[in-house]
């Protein structure tokens, strides 16, 4: 289960780490199967000619275990609500992402985007929401060790509380992927840290978490996957008497800090 301490943080900072969330054993085996969809060789540096290779879905039984395991169920739970989630069977995509001189073209800092807009196959018109309509986590799976030299995942602590503040005047309709990223400058007051660890650590992360890729300079690739946690039911906010989930209780922080 997830401490006091662990969901304060979560609330305040945007984000709460477990290690040893699922297994290394799983972790290696997931690499293995995602080897055999890249044009490279693992042992090989010099085929390692892309920073980044994106991956799609993959649904063989280590993928389902890693994001089932009781250890996230149970924060799920925890940080979501009882029955206001719903399981995967896969983990989404994944960036794996190589060493290298070349930089990749996607470091920019963002939200993830949570439900289509005008046009559902143009990922930069999806939208967010004050209500993070469509997403209930953010969530990070290390699946290899993450060193700071190994491309982590660059978060922006504190900064869901700002982005709350920022979609609120925007209703239901909320922003595009682009019109909120372009608003971000507001949280470059924010810590960064790096979302390092080792293979089988998770990143449970506020819907509204500012985040951004960087350049590798470590010396292995980097797997990880961030698929979304999808809710069961709508987040609400202002419910006479409500008892608030912690993801409720951030997005509430924030509008209230204005």
């Amino acid at each position: 289960m997830l401490s006091e301490t662990h969901i304060q943080q979560f609330i305040h900072e945007g984000f709460v780490r477990l290690e040893h969330a699922f297994s290394k054993a799983w972790a290696e085996e997931v690499r293995k199967i995602l080897w055999l969809d890249i044009a490279a060789e693992p042992d090989d540096p010099s085929t390692w000619t892309q920073p980044v290779v994106r991956l799609g879905n993959y649904h063989q039984e280590a993928f389902r275990k890693a994001v089932n395991t009781p250890l996230l169920h149970t924060a799920f739970d925890q940080l979501v609500g009882k029955g206001l989630w719903l399981a995967r069977n896969d983990l989404g995509s994944f960036p794996v992402r190589f060493p290298g001189a070349d930089e990749p073209a996607d470091t920019g800092w963002h939200v993830d985007a949570s439900f289509p807009g005008d046009n559902p196959n143009d990922y930069l018109s999806w939208r967010i929401n004050v209500r993070s309509r469509g997403r209930a986590l953010l969530m990070l799976f290390l699946f290899s060790d993450v060193s700071e030299k190994d491309a982590p995942t660059r978060i922006r602590t504190t900064s869901h509380l700002e982005v709350a503040r920022l979609l609120a005047p925007y209703g239901e309709e909320g922003l595009t992927f682009m019109k909120l990223a372009e608003k971000l400058e507001t949280t470059a007051h924010c810590q960064e840290v790096g979302a390092t660890g080792e293979a089988g650590t998770v990143y449970l992360c506020h819907p509204f978490l500012v985040h951004a890729a960087q350049s590798h300079h470590g010396e292995h690739p980097r797997f990880m996957a961030q698929p979304p946690l999808l809710p069961a039911e709508a987040f609400q906010l202002e419910q006479k008497g409500a008892v608030y989930s912690p993801v409720e209780t951030a997005i509430r922080m924030g509008l209230e800090s204005e």
